[in-house]
């Protein structure tokens, strides 16, 4: 199970490795916390359009459908409705009724209910900083934390189905600074442009604020680009397809980085670190209950 904020974050991080475990067999459900109902439009090809702008609730929807297909995986709605990024300084308070604002145990006993009727071995979701500071990014982050535990309690939340324990909760560590200055140095080395000079500059104030990532997991997923890509291409409308992302050729990807990466929050089987599998641990202990 791979929670996430918004529709579109399921192709941004994580999207290869769930790809491959799709292809190996793995049933994959990823879970969008909010609709993006409050997302700009990221695609300066369709940027001002008022038929977009005025259905992006339906059209985000249809993107997410196009999405999963692309990846294989099932996917569901937690229903809640997305808060926005506040910017300004001071920042605005977040609109009444948002995913950010609503009561803890609400949205942990939506993810809970999911837990429950999914029975996942993993979960993975993001850091305590959300991956970075956007308000549904850190809810999502301490729904999943605090959902990890109470699907397995009988006490909480008998309502919402027969307790079940996840035995591994990961959190998506995605373009890491180190992963980021490693495939910036190859471009130059390549005598290629690097879109990275400007992604330091738009992201170097939250990144050194934020703990270094401990990654303890590199799932090597670099077949699987492609799909990742595509699926991302399938959310239009919060993607400009001339975007930084995609003016990192492949081939320099996979001869630099080609893993996902994660650091383990939590494991209840026996799996040392490093690992290059999310389910090390989990596949024998399966097999021997």
């Amino acid at each position: 199970m791979a929670v996430h904020a918004h529709p579109d974050d399921e192709s941004s991080k994580g999207a290869a490795t769930m790809a491959r475990y799709v292809d190996e067999g793995v049933d994959v459900l990823v879970v969008t916390c909010t609709g993006g109902e409050r997302g700009s439009i990221l695609n300066p090809a369709l940027e001002g359009r008022k038929d977009i702008e005025d259905n992006i609730s339906e059209i985000r929807r249809a993107e997410m459908t196009r999405a999963r297909e692309v990846l294989g995986v099932r996917q569901h709605w937690l229903g809640f409705v997305d808060s926005g990024l506040p910017e300004g300084d001071p920042p605005p308070p977040l609109p009444e009724g948002c995913f950010a604002l609503e009561p803890l145990d609400v949205a942990v006993e939506r993810l809970v209910r999911e837990i429950r009727e999914q029975r996942p071995h993993v979960i993975t979701t993001y850091d305590e900083l959300g991956g970075y500071p956007h308000p549904d990014h850190i809810r999502c982050h301490e729904i999943s934390v605090a959902a990890f535990d109470a699907a397995a309690d009988p006490d909480q939340f008998p309502d919402a189905g027969e307790p079940w324990q996840a035995l591994k909760l990961y959190y998506d560590v995605g373009f890491s600074l180190a992963k980021s200055k490693a495939l910036h140095e190859a471009l130059l080395e390549r005598g290629l442009e690097s879109p990275f000079e400007e992604w330091f500059t738009r992201r170097e104030d939250w990144m050194t604020k934020r703990r270094p990532p401990q990654i303890t997991t590199r799932v090597p997923a670099g077949d699987w680009f492609e799909r990742r890509d595509a699926a991302l291409l399938a959310h239009a409308t919060q993607v400009d397809p001339n975007g930084w992302f995609f003016k990192i050729p492949l081939d320099v990807q996979r001869a630099v980085w080609p893993t996902e990466d994660y650091e383990l929050t939590r494991s209840l089987v026996d799996s040392p670190v490093p690992e290059d599998d999310l389910f090390a641990g989990v596949r024998e202990h399966v097999a021997a209950s």
